[in-house]
């Protein structure tokens, strides 16, 4: 696992505000383990804080320090669900399984919840909504048909569409209305992810740091080797994202890493004149914009991508635009950090998650993977202890690879993504 992915998280707001974290030593010489977990993000902890709950011995690799990915890096908005709508969920799977996937989805929200409040993890949780805003008043056709589905298919009954007067006293930027989900809402990723590090090694699990998986071999079991080391264990799991590269060609044939860009402008001197409700928003460009409130009253902003793994000379003067865009009353106010992460997504937009033999896996999380993440975590825990109902609802959905494997996935996804955002410009 590679993770020099000069994505400038020297800069992170998160990074700076972050809780104080237990530094955990490199992997040296060889262990043995119920359990090796490849990747410290939000899945691989929640694996590994689970299996450990469910008595078995974990070891965690991480390449970098915990949280060096998308768990520490993201946008930190908490939106209910999967990135295929209720509408969509049915359309491609039928009422009954969609209903199933739906409600599965769900329960990631009630997990980190629960998390939360058992380890009294301080992360600036704020439980304010989110809003998918609009950006064509043709958007609401769809936004309605989705709230419609949301209650009578879904039973799901904390949705409101909103009339663009309705959304302003949500956000005070020109939306044409948009969907508001009251169970939506935000936290610090980071020090989300450190509170569930602190859990996990609380209950057992060893975790090293600076450790990357470099190989990963099947003689019965498992053997992954670092540069100092290795561990030897019954099972596996590969929580790597974006990040894991090379250990398992077939699952990173069904991910494309995709770039992100934040910022966090200095505190607002007045945070609620941008954001009275203090709400999680997101609009409905297909290159999203997606933004709330800081705890200290800054504006965390996301906006724009990139396809390739370097990131802009500028951050800060690559997001400007768009968050000017946004709200033109904030023009020229001083970013005091801007950094980026990559985020994996799949064909179909659904999480990959699975098993192959003793090799457990789960990624492609698809921009939804601040709840799912700590959701699929646990479904691989109970998958390795005898409980696979859950996992097994992901793994028969499994998406296609993308197009020309590994080395043509790029450049072939690049084509499609320009296109569709030219279709934003227009």
């Amino acid at each position: 696992m590679g993770f020099n992915d000069g994505l400038g998280f020297q800069s992170s707001y998160y990074l700076a505000t972050a809780q104080p974290a237990e530094s955990f030593g490199s992997l040296t010489g060889d262990v043995d383990a119920d359990l090796v977990v490849v990747g410290g993000g939000c899945t691989g902890l929640s694996a590994a804080l689970h299996a450990a709950e469910r008595g078995l011995s974990a070891v965690l690799l991480e390449g970098g320090r915990l949280g060096w990915g998308a768990s520490g890096r993201n946008g930190g908005q908490m939106i209910p669900g999967l990135r295929k709508g209720a509408a969509g969920l049915v359309r491609a799977f039928g009422r009954e399984r969609a209903r199933a996937l739906f409600d599965l989805s769900l329960s990631a929200r009630e997990l980190v919840l629960g998390i939360i409040e058992r380890h009294a993890i301080a992360c600036d949780l704020k439980l304010t909504g989110h809003l998918a805003a609009a950006m064509k008043a043709s958007d609401l056709r769809w936004m309605e048909a989705e709230a419609q589905c949301l209650t009578s298919v879904m039973d799901y009954r904390h949705v409101d569409l909103l009339d663009a007067l309705a959304a302003r006293e949500i956000v005070r930027a020109d939306y044409h209305g948009g969907l508001m989900d009251r169970q939506g809402g935000h936290l610090h990723p980071l020090n989300y992810t450190i509170g569930l590090a602190r859990a996990a090694s609380g209950a057992g699990v060893r975790i090293y740091e600076n450790s990357p998986a470099t190989r990963l071999e099947r003689n019965g079991g498992v053997r992954v080797t670092t540069p100092l080391g290795a561990v030897r264990a019954r099972l596996c799991v590969l929580a790597g994202d974006a990040l894991m590269t090379g250990l398992a060609p077939r699952l990173d044939a069904r991910i494309m890493p995709v770039a992100n860009y934040l910022v966090a402008t200095q505190p607002l001197a007045d945070p609620s004149a941008l954001i009275p409700s203090d709400a999680a928003i997101s609009d409905s460009r297909f290159v999203v914009n997606y933004y709330r409130l800081s705890a200290d009253g800054r504006l965390i902003f996301g906006g724009g991508e990139r396809y390739t793994r370097s990131s802009p000379a500028d951050i800060a003067r690559f997001v400007r635009p768009h968050m000017e865009a946004v709200f033109p009353t904030i023009a020229g106010i001083p970013i005091t950090h801007a950094w980026g992460g990559l985020v994996s997504i799949t064909t179909t937009r659904m999480p990959h998650a699975g098993s192959d033999g003793p090799v457990f896996f789960a990624h492609g999380y698809s921009g939804m993977g601040v709840l799912l993440s700590t959701l699929a975590g646990k479904l691989l825990a109970r998958a390795m202890t005898g409980e696979a109902a859950g996992l097994d609802l992901f793994a028969a959905i499994e998406p296609p690879a993308f197009p020309g494997g590994v080395r043509l996935r790029g450049p072939l996804h690049v084509l499609g993504m320009l296109w569709y955002a030219l279709r934003d410009r227009l």
